[in-house]
C-alpha cells in the first residue's frame, strides 16, 4: 500500500441528459460527443428508441447499435462492451431508462417474480448494479439519456387534498443520477442546467443551449485536470460558428461575462458580416436563375 496525491489524468466524463419527450436529449447528445472526440466515427448511440436516432444521420456517420426488448441490464453490458470492443470513444445509451422500466427490465422483471418481494429485490439489485459498474469503469467516454417525467405530490390546500407539480422525475433508479459526474436537466425548448456537477465547470451557470463547444470544455476538464480559464474561453470564442452557440457559450461561463465582453462583440460581428455575405451570395444566385 502506498499513498498517492491525487490527480485526474485523462478522465472518462459519465454523464447524463435528463429530460420529457421532445426536450433534446438524444441531438444535444450527439453534440456532445462530437465535442469530445470530434470524429464521427469514433461515437456510437446504443439505441433502445425504436432507431430515433437515424433521424440525426444529417450530423455525421455515427454509428448505431440498435437495442431491443428485452432490455435486461445483460443485454446493455453486452452492447457497452462491443463498442468498446470495435474502437469506440464515445458512447451513447439512448436510454437507460428502459433497463429500469422497459420490457424485460428492472421493474417488469420484478412484476413477474414470484414469492417474497424483498428476496425479489435481492435478486434484481445485484443486476443492475453490475450495470452501472460497466457505465462507470468503462474506458470511453459515455453519455447517458434518462427519460423523465412530471413528478407529483399530494399537498393540503384549503382543507382539501390536491396534487402538486413537483418537477420532473427520471425514470431510473432513484438515485441514478449520484452515479454520474455531470448531469444536465434539459426542457422542452432544448435549453439545459446543471443539476449534478463535479467537474464545477457549470456550477451556478444559467440555462444555455448544449453545443459541440460545451463538449469541448469538457474535454479539456477530462484532459488537463484543470479550471477552465480566460484564455481557454477565449479560444472558444473564436471557433464558434454561429451566434446561437456564442450565446450559449456566454451563458455558460457567466464569471467571464465582462472580462470577455470585448471577444464576444468582436466573434458576434464576424459571424454577423459572415452572415450577410452568405445571404447576398444566395440572393445573388437566385436572382442570377430566376428561381428559388
Amino acid at each position: 500500500m502506498q499513498l498517492q496525491k491525487a490527480e485526474r489524468k485523462r478522465a472518462h466524463i459519465k454523464m447524463g441528459l435528463q429530460g420529457p419527450s421532445g426536450s433534446g436529449k438524444t441531438y444535444s447528445a450527439l453534440l456532445l460527443a462530437f465535442g469530445l472526440i470530434e470524429d464521427w466515427s469514433k461515437v456510437a448511440v446504443i439505441d433502445t428508441e425504436n432507431h430515433s436516432s437515424n433521424l440525426y444521420a444529417h450530423l455525421g456517420g455515427f454509428n448505431v447499435l440498435p437495442l431491443e426488448a428485452p432490455f435486461t441490464p445483460e443485454r446493455y453490458i453486452e452492447a457497452i462492451r462491443t463498442c468498446v470492443t470495435a474502437g469506440i470513444e464515445v458512447i451513447i445509451i439512448d436510454s437507460i431508462s428502459h433497463e429500469w422500466e422497459g420490457s424485460g427490465g428492472i421493474l417488469d422483471t420484478h412484476s413477474r417474480m414470484s414469492g417474497n418481494s424483498f428476496t425479489a429485490w435481492g435478486k434484481l439489485t445485484p443486476r443492475h448494479n453490475d450495470f452501472v459498474q460497466e457505465i462507470l469503469q468503462c474506458p470511453v467516454h459515455i453519455i447517458a439519456t434518462i427519460r423523465s417525467k412530471q413528478d407529483y405530490v399530494l399537498v393540503d390546500k384549503n382543507g382539501k387534498t390536491v396534487p402538486e407539480k413537483v418537477g420532473l422525475k427520471g425514470v431510473t433508479r432513484e438515485g441514478m443520477d449520484y452515479e454520474f459526474t455531470l448531469v444536465f436537466e434539459l426542457d422542452i425548448k432544448h435549453n439545459a442546467i446543471a443539476t449534478k456537477d463535479r467537474t464545477a465547470l457549470f456550477i451556478d451557470t444559467a440555462e444555455f443551449k448544449i453545443t459541440t463547444a460545451t463538449g469541448k470544455t469538457i474535454l479539456e476538464w477530462c484532459n488537463r485536470g484543470k479550471e477552465v480559464s480566460v484564455d481557454d474561453i477565449t479560444v472558444r470564442i473564436g471557433e464558434c460558428k454561429s451566434i446561437q452557440e456564442l450565446l450559449s457559450l456566454y451563458n455558460m461561463f457567466p464569471q467571464f461575462k465582462e472580462a470577455l465582453k470585448p471577444e464576444y462583440e468582436t466573434q458576434k460581428r464576424r459571424l454577423l458580416i459572415s452572415q450577410d455575405i452568405t445571404s447576398k451570395i444566395a440572393n445573388q444566385k437566385i436572382n442570377k436563375n430566376g428561381t428559388e
